[in-house]
């Protein structure tokens, strides 16, 4: 008997789609609506923050109820709350910066994750621990696109999701660098349309995000 073909590996999150919402929730009511508008708008990728109480409800609210989804967690400081949202449902990790405890956590997780640095020291260290998928943050404050087009020809073995104060403007020049994979931000989601449950003008703006490119047209 032939043995079974391997199954093909799990998307990066870096490639699933050029943006990835970084979701605050306030109201649990909010998460699955917020999360199928964001899906039929084509960014599956969702990253809801654990800044709020509701926070690890919304991720097992949409893990349960929105397939499509591929939700995963952000604002990881500990490794506690890797095994809190990875047990709710999280499929992937996402961390303002990162320690070893933390970073061991993650990578026990089971599930993608995704380190943040903000210098060159700590892009080193991660790809000394074998870790070449990153999370650049704050991307704006800590030097935007070009630190990271200067990181490229030394270390260009890694890649990033640049998040903290991109918007649609500059999102495109983000995308445009050889070792950016995708950007985080929350444009998407301005506080009136949540507040006012406009569904409809979130799925709006997340197409709008889904097309972005390199070059600052539809892919």
């Amino acid at each position: 008997m032939s043995s079974p073909l391997p199954s093909s590996p799990a998307p990066s999150v870096l490639d699933l789609a050029p943006v990835v919402p970084v979701v605050v929730l306030d109201d649990l009511a909010d998460a699955v609506p917020l999360a199928r508008a964001l899906v039929a708008g084509g960014l599956p990728a969702i990253e809801v923050t654990l800044r709020t109480p509701v926070a690890l409800d919304a991720i097992r609210a949409i893990a349960g109820e929105v397939p499509d989804a591929v939700v995963g967690a952000g604002t990881l400081v500990t490794a506690e709350q890797v095994g809190e949202v990875v047990a709710a449902g999280a499929r992937f990790l996402v961390s303002p910066g990162w320690t070893d405890v933390l970073l061991e956590a993650m990578r026990g997780s089971g599930v993608p994750f995704l380190p943040g640095v903000s210098t060159t020291s700590e892009v080193v260290a991660l790809l000394e621990r074998g870790v070449r998928e990153m999370k650049f943050f704050p991307a704006e404050a800590a030097g935007g696109t070009a630190y990271l087009k200067a990181l490229a020809a030394p270390l260009p073995q890694a890649r990033f999701c640049p998040t903290g104060g991109i918007t649609p403007a500059s999102a495109p020049e983000y995308l445009a660098l050889p070792n950016v994979g995708c950007v985080g931000g929350s444009w998407m989601l301005p506080k009136d349309a949540v507040a006012g449950r406009d569904w409809g003008r979130v799925e709006a703006l997340a197409r709008e995000a889904a097309g972005l490119s390199a070059g600052g047209t539809s892919r």
